[in-house]
């Protein structure tokens, strides 16, 4: 009798710290909650010239167009830049190969310029800012296919040697654009990003250096639902210690660029005004200029649809 008066005894206080583990004492079990990312801090991975940290979800395929027109300082003689020689468009596809890793290529018309790209959002803002901000890094190659003709009938310059040329190869087609963004969305409206590039051209023209550094600044404020106010600034920095040349007579000037976007769970539209005529990075940083005061601008858009796989 005594046997199962202990065993019961031991039952009970086997029962008793279950019960109290199981939280229905005093004693509370803490269910973390995990820290998502923010949603949508931009409606897509461009922003008119830009690219954003976005990226899409894992097997995605964006398409996009880029279109930008001639300029709009002759007026409505040529429909404001609609019907000006020195049109160019660009169209790619991206893929999002795993999470947060994406590759992509295009070509665009400028110099006949194939690319190839990739992005990787390193850090996602999150809805608690236990990551108080976004970190993505991006780059990519060009690759110039105008006739060898255009390359100085075959030779290139060779930079402070005036009658110095060597034979034109492949690598002299090359180009690179890389650069380290950051951003943050604020709030439900507004989202910035600032961003600090590295541009290099393997051949380029005398006036010009080969190597560039820029800061940009780019943003959305959203007033509907779908709708957003855009902008994008890049400002190719002065310094000497990088460059090629005694004076910065033919310095590329800021890119300026403001627009509207429209957009859906699957599209992107963006409509928008733009100094640079350039869709490649590393052309607008390197060469652009046109004048922001002297009405030196072009109207452009984007488009982007996306498939799920």
């Amino acid at each position: 009798m005594k046997k199962y008066i202990l065993f019961i005894t031991l039952f009970s206080l086997v029962g008793t710290f279950v019960y109290a583990q199981d939280g229905t004492t005093d004693s509370t079990v803490v269910v973390v909650e995990k820290d998502k990312p923010v949603r949508s801090p931009f409606e897509s991975g461009y922003l008119i010239d830009a690219q954003t940290t976005v990226i899409q979800p894992a097997h995605t395929l964006e398409a996009v167009i880029q279109h930008k027109f001639g300029t709009i300082q002759n007026g409505r003689s040529d429909l404001w830049g609609v019907f000006a020689p020195g049109a160019s468009i660009r169209l790619a596809l991206d893929y999002v190969l795993v999470k947060n890793f994406q590759i992509g290529a295009g070509i665009n018309n400028k110099k006949m310029t194939s690319d190839l790209n990739l992005k990787w959002t390193i850090l996602q803002q999150t809805r608690k800012n236990t990551i108080p901000l976004a970190l993505a890094f991006y780059g990519n190659v060009g690759v110039d296919g105008r006739n060898i003709s255009e390359f100085e009938s075959g030779n290139v310059q060779v930079a402070h040697e005036l009658g110095q040329v060597n034979l034109f190869k492949f690598p002299d087609r090359l180009s690179y654009f890389s650069e380290l963004i950051v951003g943050r969305k604020f709030s439900e409206k507004i989202s910035l990003q600032t961003a600090i590039s590295f541009t290099h051209f393997n051949v380029i023209g005398l006036p010009y250096d080969h190597d560039k550094v820029a800061l940009h600044l780019n943003g959305r404020f959203k007033v509907s639902p779908q709708g957003s106010i855009i902008f994008n600034y890049d400002y190719p920095l002065k310094i000497k210690d990088i460059s090629e040349q005694w004076t910065f007579v033919d310095h590329a000037k800021p890119n300026l660029a403001f627009g509207y976007e429209v957009s859906t769970s699957t599209h992107s539209f963006q409509m928008y005004m733009a100094t640079a005529t350039g869709l490649l990075a590393q052309e607008n940083i390197m060469s652009n200029q046109n004048d922001l005061t002297k009405q030196q601008f072009v109207i452009g858009f984007n488009i982007t649809r996306l498939w799920g796989f």
